[in-house]
Order: structure tokens, then C-alpha cells, then sequence
């Protein structure tokens, strides 16, 4: 398909000018300040609207098999809702089961993707075992056949999902000698699980008690506990899902000492708090469930958006993880059993848009950085995606700074019954989205082709992530002192005629043995 985008105000992640973008093919060829209509060319007014690049939303989880169900959100349906909301690449989990290995847990996401998306996508790898040939996996999947570039660890989900400390330090040396970026949910999941026997225990069965069990101190916990051993390894982290001040104070802590940390907030956390959880109605408790969870702050999102300002924090995606109303229902009895995950893909360039540019805490180029260039960058697809130039993909999205839309589970896409941001009025709406040059949501309509979309194989060593390692590793090789032997002088060692071995003099004092004091 062939596009001329005429009058709209150009916004990179560091510039804005008004220019018109010509798509041939599914690139961009040419950006000029007013450019003729070839023949045969569709013609899409931008007058008084935003031309942004695609955004990226680097963690998702569709159709996820976890806690015995299976997420609703599909890779069709996930991404049409991706779309319907101005995001035009997802990167989405491969999490082998305990013990299975990455390339059969891998081929099984690419059979559920490749025939359902409806935009390109990229994939991350979870690693829940620890073992040699997992190590030597690693290293296959990080090559171009298969396109890995990153690789989470759970320090939560005790039994599932969670790898201990010395396999997460492990992990992150291999992650740091492929190049690639270790990535980490992090909660203590040992003490979290002690907390929810202790619940239970005490009668607390509803959802109040998910928050409970997973108080934000321990959220800050491991993720100071994660940043010192990725330091300890020299490996560059990213902190999935940030929720709490805690857990970005301390991600902000490493960063001040110069290690490479990358903070995620998602829209969930930048948009609602964790009172939900105490709703007197069980199912709009259950449907906020999570982990992390909200923080119970109120002031949290508020800060959240501020730490994105400062650039504290990075870059914003959602956890898309949808279960529906009946599946949280199986947890009724028992709040452990309640399935983790909410939406957020279709909804998350608005709730940015409005708690940040709308609100006056963030200018459109930082709206950009945090929704869809900087991801492009951390996860080496820059600038094919990421930025409106020539050359790029022509991912894009017409934005209408003015406008507003109110979310409801009665007019997303999303495949689930509810949504937890109902009811919620944000500014900002993408008016018409364009993936690779199609487009695939305009006039409030879905013009999607299930399959069309791209598998867009990650590259190892990103420059913003990898720059400074070299040089940090030659400030931490081990040091070694020469030194002469060492020779004992025959008053300080005696020998032992039953033990041949040299036992230190123990001197007497003069009151005798009686009097020695320890």
C-alpha cells in the first residue's frame, strides 16, 4: 500500500516539525514539507493532528497458560486491541515450563503468533530453570534463526515461575557474556509465600488479601537485590512492571552509582492505585489482581509519571494478561488461586497521553521516548522502529492531541468482560494507526488482516544498553597482590608430634591457664 500523510506536526522522541511523509512499500521514503500526491496514492489528512511513530508496548503476555488458565487475549485479539490503541508492535514472553527447554517452549509461541498477529512483534525469553543446557539454549536463541535478545527471571511465583538467587546470578553472567539484556520480576517470592499461608491461616481468603501478602517493601526488596547482583555480574537490568516508590527508589539508588538499570511502569500502575482491593465487591476486587500489585498509595501513579518526567524511569508498558470474569471467579475461596494479569495494550498510549502531556508533566517528544522510542532502542530495533524517518518502518500513528474517549469493556477489543480502567475519560486518541503502511485502525473501525503481521528477530548488544559495559568490566578484574612467602619463625609455630600439622604458640599468663579471658 502506498501513502502520502499531508499536514500533520511530525514528533520524534526529540523533535517536532510539520511535514508531510510519503509510505511506499511499507517504509518511509520521504519526508518534505509539502509533497505532490503521486497517482494511485492514498492521501491521509494529518491537519491539526500528530504524525507519532507506532507504539511499542515491550511486555505482553497473550494467551499465556498460567495458574491452570489460559489468558483470553489470544495474539489476535491482543494485537487488534494493540492497534485499536496506537501501539503497533508488541514484544511478548516465551516461559518454558520448569525443566522444559527454551527452543520447544520457543516454537510453541512462534506456532501461536505467527498465524494470529495483526502487527509486528518480538519476543522475550523467560528462563525458569537453571542447568548447562539451558546456558548452551540461551546461547542458540540469542543468534538470528531465532531472534532473542532479552531474558526475564521470576524472583517471584515460588514453585512455578521463580528462579533462586545463585540461578538468577548465573543467568545474568551468561546474559552479560551474549550480549544480552537480563531482565527481572521482582518481588521475595519465599516470603510472599509464607505470607499467603499466614492469610489463610488467619481466615483472609478474598482479594484483599493479594495485596496483603505482598506488601511494597518486598517489591523494593528484590528490586535492590536485583540491581546489586546485576551489578556484581556487569550485567545491564530491566526492572519489569515498577509499582512503588520503593521499588524506583531503588532502581534510581543503582543508577546514581552507574550501574545500567532500565525502570518499566505499565499503565495499570500509572492510572488507578491499589484501593480496588478493598472493594466490597469481591469480583471488582479479583478483577484487579496482579503481581506486583497496585501500590495502595494513592499518591504512587502520580509519582510514577513524575519519575518518566525525570527520566528516573524509562519507558512504559502494560503486562497484558486478561482473564476473565469466571476465571478470577476460581479463586473465591482462596485468593491465591485468583489469576494474575489485567489489560492495558489498547489503552495504554491514552492513559499516558492524559496523566502526562495532558496533565503538564510530560512534553509529546517524551511522550514518544517513553511509548515507543526508547523500547526501539533498548531492544535493538532502532530506528526500523521508534522514530518517524526515512528509511523506518512505516509504523504510524495520526494522534489528535484534543480529543477524548471514554475506556469501557463495551467498546474495546480486547476478548475479556471488563477492564479496569471503566468509566476512566482520557485526552488523546489515535485517530488512525498504520503498520508497515496499512492501514489497520481508522474511523473508529478495525481494517486488520489476522496473520499480516511480522516475527522482527531482536538482535543482541544494543548500543544503549551494552556502551558502557567493556569499560566497567576493566574496573572490576580481580586484584592480586604479589607478595613474598610467607615464612613462620620457629617462635611463632610449634610442631605437633600426633597431627602434622603447625599449631600457633598460645602464650600463658602468669595467674595460669584459669585466668585467660574470652
Amino acid at each position: 500500500m502506498s501513502l502520502l500523510i499531508k499536514n500533520g506536526t511530525i514528533v520524534n522522541d526529540d523533535v517536532m516539525f510539520k511535514s508531510d511523509v510519503l509510505v511506499v512499500d511499507g517504509k518511509i521514503v520521504e519526508i518534505s514539507p509539502s509533497i505532490n500526491p503521486p497517482a494511485g496514492f492514498e492521501v491521509v489528512d494529518a491537519t491539526d493532528r500528530l504524525v507519532i511513530p507506532g507504539g511499542i508496548d515491550p511486555h505482553t503476555h497473550m494467551q499465556l497458560p498460567f495458574m491452570g488458565e489460559v489468558a483470553k487475549d489470544d495474539f489476535h485479539r491482543g494485537t487488534e486491541a494493540a492497534v485499536a490503541g496506537g501501539t503497533t508492535m508488541i514484544i511478548d514472553f516465551v516461559i518454558p515450563t520448569k525443566g522444559e527447554g527454551l527452543l520447544t517452549a520457543y516454537d510453541r509461541w512462534r506456532g501461536w503468533a505467527d498465524p494470529k498477529v495483526v502487527c509486528d512483534y518480538g519476543l522475550s525469553m523467560a528462563i525458569t530453570s537453571w542447568s548447562p543446557q539451558i546456558a548452551s539454549e540461551m546461547e542458540i536463541v540469542t543468534g538470528q534463526a531465532y531472534g532473542i535478545n532479552s531474558f526475564k527471571f521470576f524472583l517471584a511465583y515460588a514453585g512455578v515461575f521463580m528462579v533462586r538467587d545463585e540461578e538468577f546470578y548465573q543467568g545474568m553472567l551468561q546474559c552479560a557474556k551474549l550480549r544480552a539484556l537480563a531482565r527481572v520480576h521482582a518481588e521475595n517470592g519465599a516470603v510472599i509465600a509464607e505470607r499467603c499461608n499466614h492469610l489463610l491461616t488467619a481466615g483472609v481468603t478474598g482479594p484483599e488479601g493479594h495485596t496483603q501478602s505482598r506488601p511494597e517493601e518486598l517489591e523494593a526488596e528484590a528490586t535492590f537485590r536485583a540491581c546489586t547482583m546485576a551489578s556484581q555480574a556487569n550485567c545491564p537490568l530491566y526492572v519489569v512492571h515498577v509499582m512503588s516508590k520503593g521499588a524506583a527508589a531503588a532502581i534510581a539508588h543503582h543508577r546514581k552509582r552507574g550501574a545500567v538499570v532500565f525502570g518499566e511502569p505499565i499503565a495499570a500502575g500509572l492510572a488507578t492505585d491499589g484501593s480496588h482491593y478493598y472493594h466490597e465487591d469481591w469480583l471488582h476486587a479479583a478483577r484487579y489482581v496482579m503481581s506486583p500489585p497496585l501500590s495502595r498509595d494513592p499518591s504512587t501513579p502520580n509519582a510514577l509519571m513524575n519519575l518518566l518526567a525525570a527520566g528516573e524511569l524509562h519507558l512504559t508498558a502494560t503486562d497484558n494478561c486478561t482473564f476473565d470474569c469466571q476465571q478470577k471467579s476460581l479463586g473465591k475461596d482462596d485468593f491465591t488461586k485468583i489469576p494474575n494479569g489485567v489489560n492495558g495494550v489498547e489503552d495504554r498510549m491514552s492513559v499516558v497521553w492524559d496523566r502526562g502531556v495532558h496533565a503538564g508533566i510530560i512534553d509529546p517528544m517524551r511522550f514518544v521516548a517513553v511509548t515507543s522510542t526508547m523500547a526501539a532502542k533498548i531492544f535493538n530495533c532502532y530506528p526500523q522502529k521508534g522514530r518517524i524517518a526515512v528509511g523506518s518502518d512505516a509504523d504510524i500513528v495520526i494522534w489528535n492531541a484534543n480529543a477524548t474517549r471514554t475506556i469501557s469493556k463495551d467498546t474495546h477489543h480486547h476478548a475479556v468482560d471488563f477492564n479496569i480502567f471503566e468509566g476512566m475519560q482520557v485526552h488523546g486518541v489515535p485517530e488512525t494507526t498504520i503498520s508497515r503502511g496499512r492501514i489497520v485502525w481508522a474511523d473508529g473501525k478495525l481494517r486488520t488482516v489476522q496473520g499480516a503481521g511480522r516475527f522482527i528477530p531482536l538482535a543482541p548488544d544494543s548500543q544503549i544498553v551494552f556502551s558502557s559495559v567493556d569499560n566497567r568490566k576493566k574496573t572490576m578484574e580481580p586484584v592480586r597482590i604479589e607478595r613474598a612467602p610467607y615464612v613462620p619463625t620457629p617462635q611463632e609455630e610449634i610442631p605437633d608430634a600426633n597431627a602434622n600439622i603447625v599449631k600457633p604458640r598460645v602464650a600463658v599468663p602468669p595467674g595460669g591457664a584459669s585466668s585467660i579471658q574470652f
